[in-house]
Protein backbone atom coordinates (compact mmCIF):
# COMPACT_ATOMS: atom_id res chain seq x y z
CA UNK A 1 0.00 0.00 0.00
CA UNK A 2 1.68 3.17 -1.09
CA UNK A 3 0.67 6.91 -2.25
CA UNK A 4 -2.39 6.55 0.63
CA UNK A 5 -4.25 9.57 0.50
CA UNK A 6 -7.31 9.50 2.57
CA UNK A 7 -8.52 7.13 4.86
CA UNK A 8 -12.35 6.85 6.82
CA UNK A 9 -14.72 4.26 8.12
CA UNK A 10 -17.72 3.13 6.33
CA UNK A 11 -20.39 4.38 7.38
CA UNK A 12 -24.07 2.81 7.76
CA UNK A 13 -25.18 5.31 4.85
CA UNK A 14 -22.84 4.32 2.82
CA UNK A 15 -24.13 0.33 3.23
CA UNK A 16 -26.58 -1.38 0.50
CA UNK A 17 -29.55 -3.70 1.06
CA UNK A 18 -26.98 -6.85 1.39
CA UNK A 19 -25.34 -5.12 3.93
CA UNK A 20 -21.77 -4.01 1.92
CA UNK A 21 -20.29 -0.87 0.80
CA UNK A 22 -22.77 0.36 -1.82
CA UNK A 23 -21.31 0.95 -5.36
CA UNK A 24 -21.99 4.70 -5.48
CA UNK A 25 -20.16 5.20 -2.11
CA UNK A 26 -16.95 3.67 -3.93
CA UNK A 27 -16.54 6.42 -6.50
CA UNK A 28 -17.28 9.31 -3.84
CA UNK A 29 -13.91 8.17 -1.62
CA UNK A 30 -12.30 8.33 -4.76
CA UNK A 31 -12.91 11.61 -5.50
CA UNK A 32 -12.46 12.68 -1.68
CA UNK A 33 -9.25 10.91 -2.12
CA UNK A 34 -8.36 12.64 -5.25
CA UNK A 35 -9.05 16.11 -2.95
CA UNK A 36 -6.93 14.73 -0.93
CA UNK A 37 -4.00 14.22 -3.01
CA UNK A 38 -4.15 17.83 -4.90
CA UNK A 39 -4.35 19.32 -1.43
CA UNK A 40 -1.33 17.23 -0.21
CA UNK A 41 0.43 18.49 -4.15
CA UNK A 42 -0.24 22.66 -2.55
CA UNK A 43 -3.69 22.42 -5.15
CA UNK A 44 -6.54 23.44 -3.07
CA UNK A 45 -9.53 24.30 -4.69
CA UNK A 46 -9.54 28.08 -4.41
CA UNK A 47 -6.41 27.59 -6.54
CA UNK A 48 -8.17 26.34 -9.78
CA UNK A 49 -10.32 28.94 -9.65
CA UNK A 50 -8.12 32.09 -8.93
CA UNK A 51 -6.42 30.00 -12.62
CA UNK A 52 -9.66 29.62 -14.18
CA UNK A 53 -10.07 25.79 -14.30
CA UNK A 54 -12.34 23.12 -13.41
CA UNK A 55 -11.83 19.64 -13.26
CA UNK A 56 -14.28 17.26 -15.26
CA UNK A 57 -14.37 13.42 -15.63
CA UNK A 58 -15.07 11.46 -18.99
CA UNK A 59 -15.47 8.19 -17.84
CA UNK A 60 -15.19 6.30 -14.24
CA UNK A 61 -14.71 3.04 -14.12
CA UNK A 62 -14.91 0.70 -11.18
CA UNK A 63 -13.40 -2.96 -10.28
CA UNK A 64 -14.96 -4.47 -7.26
CA UNK A 65 -12.59 -7.13 -6.03
CA UNK A 66 -13.91 -7.66 -2.17
CA UNK A 67 -16.90 -6.60 -0.07
CA UNK A 68 -16.01 -3.64 2.36
CA UNK A 69 -18.61 -3.81 5.30
CA UNK A 70 -19.78 -0.85 7.58
CA UNK A 71 -17.33 0.36 10.40
CA UNK A 72 -14.59 -0.58 8.56
CA UNK A 73 -11.15 1.72 8.11
CA UNK A 74 -10.67 2.24 4.68
CA UNK A 75 -7.28 3.59 2.97
CA UNK A 76 -7.15 5.23 -0.59
CA UNK A 77 -4.29 5.00 -2.91
CA UNK A 78 -3.99 7.52 -5.88
CA UNK A 79 -1.66 7.18 -8.75
CA UNK A 80 -1.56 9.65 -12.13
CA UNK A 81 -1.52 6.48 -14.64
CA UNK A 82 -1.54 8.94 -18.36
CA UNK A 83 -1.17 12.96 -18.51
CA UNK A 84 -0.39 15.01 -21.37
CA UNK A 85 2.45 17.53 -21.05
CA UNK A 86 0.53 20.51 -20.40
CA UNK A 87 -2.02 18.58 -17.62
CA UNK A 88 -5.09 19.27 -19.82
CA UNK A 89 -6.08 15.53 -19.61
CA UNK A 90 -5.08 12.72 -17.43
CA UNK A 91 -6.23 9.24 -15.81
CA UNK A 92 -6.09 8.38 -12.20
CA UNK A 93 -5.80 5.00 -10.80
CA UNK A 94 -7.65 4.75 -7.12
CA UNK A 95 -6.81 1.79 -4.76
CA UNK A 96 -9.49 1.09 -2.06
CA UNK A 97 -8.38 -0.89 0.84
CA UNK A 98 -10.41 -2.89 3.37
CA UNK A 99 -9.31 -2.92 7.34
CA UNK A 100 -7.15 -5.75 6.64
CA UNK A 101 -5.09 -4.22 4.19
CA UNK A 102 -6.49 -5.70 1.28
CA UNK A 103 -6.98 -4.74 -2.37
CA UNK A 104 -11.18 -4.32 -2.44
CA UNK A 105 -11.44 -2.25 -5.17
CA UNK A 106 -10.14 -0.08 -8.25
CA UNK A 107 -11.05 2.95 -9.38
CA UNK A 108 -10.14 4.30 -12.40
CA UNK A 109 -11.46 8.00 -13.78
CA UNK A 110 -10.29 10.10 -17.02
CA UNK A 111 -10.74 13.78 -16.70
CA UNK A 112 -9.09 16.80 -17.94
CA UNK A 113 -9.04 20.52 -16.98
CA UNK A 114 -11.40 23.08 -18.42
CA UNK A 115 -11.38 26.80 -18.72
CA UNK A 116 -14.38 27.63 -16.88
CA UNK A 117 -15.46 31.15 -19.01
CA UNK A 118 -14.77 29.06 -21.97
CA UNK A 119 -15.93 25.59 -21.18
CA UNK A 120 -13.32 24.17 -23.10
CA UNK A 121 -10.77 21.86 -22.19
CA UNK A 122 -7.66 23.88 -21.41
CA UNK A 123 -3.43 22.95 -20.03
CA UNK A 124 -2.84 24.18 -16.68
CA UNK A 125 -0.82 27.29 -16.08
CA UNK A 126 2.74 27.12 -15.62
CA UNK A 127 2.45 28.34 -12.12
CA UNK A 128 0.21 25.40 -10.99
CA UNK A 129 1.35 22.43 -13.80
CA UNK A 130 4.50 21.34 -12.25
CA UNK A 131 2.94 20.85 -8.90
CA UNK A 132 -0.02 18.46 -10.69
CA UNK A 133 2.75 16.98 -12.47
CA UNK A 134 4.26 16.26 -9.25
CA UNK A 135 2.10 13.24 -8.16
CA UNK A 136 2.77 10.03 -7.89
CA UNK A 137 3.25 8.07 -10.68
CA UNK A 138 1.74 4.84 -11.83
CA UNK A 139 4.68 1.90 -12.67
CA UNK A 140 2.75 1.88 -16.43
CA UNK A 141 2.42 5.79 -16.73
CA UNK A 142 1.92 7.27 -19.79
CA UNK A 143 2.50 10.25 -21.13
Amino acid sequence: MENIFYEAHVMWSQIDANHHMRHSAYADFAAQARMALLDKMGLDPHIFLKNNRGGILFKEELTYLKEIYMNEHISISCELLKCKKDGSKWSIKHQIFNSKKQLSAIVIVDGAWIDLKKRKVASLPESILSQFLDIPKSEDFVE
